[in-house]
């Protein structure tokens, strides 16, 4: 089932966290498992809790896009305003459930929640050596526009592109 999720209290934080863990202990170099990584791990938490309450879902049309299945959340991403249209960011599947085709799913069933509404422009960011996202970003109909990455708050990675999905309102 696609869950679009505009506030946080619609969030359950504790399955988006399972989604993201290994996102989130990305820049934790403790392997040990020691009460120094778990202590870390509870700050990276927090501040992604404080992100998502006090920033992210602030947003204007920002929202969540969840696959769930049987209470689970399989599959995630955020859509952020952007230019003129929508960023994807953040696209996670759960460890156990990569390479099953969720993220696929994830993206084009996102697609087809937004075309019922209107026509629109989907951007995503993708590093450069991230392959797997960039195949699937193709096979899901994006196009690279650009060879770097340019954030609304100026930034600019130019070890990312940023590619474009261009969508349609669907006729009912």
């Amino acid at each position: 089932m696609l869950l679009v999720i505009h506030k946080f209290h619609q969030l359950s934080f504790s399955e988006l966290v399972r989604v993201y863990s290994e996102s989130l202990s990305q820049d934790i170099h403790d392997d040990d498992r020691s009460r120094v990584h778990h202590e870390q791990m509870r700050e990276a938490e927090q501040e992604f809790y404080d992100y998502l309450n006090a920033v992210f879902f602030r947003q204007k049309n920002a929202c969540y896009v969840v696959l769930e299945e049987s209470g689970r959340y399989i599959s995630a991403l955020r859509l952020e305003p952007y230019m003129d249209g929508l960023l994807i960011c953040a696209l996670e599947t759960a460890p156990e459930f990569r390479r099953k085709g969720f993220a696929e799913k994830l993206m084009r069933e996102t697609v087809g929640f937004l075309s019922e509404s209107s026509d629109g422009k989907l951007y995503s960011h993708i590093a450069k050596n991230n392959t797997a996202s960039l195949v699937l970003h193709e096979k899901c109909g994006f196009k690279t526009i650009k060879d770097y990455a340019r954030y609304l708050d100026g930034s600019v990675f130019h070890d990312h592109v940023t590619m474009l999905y261009e969508y349609r309102k669907t006729e009912s």
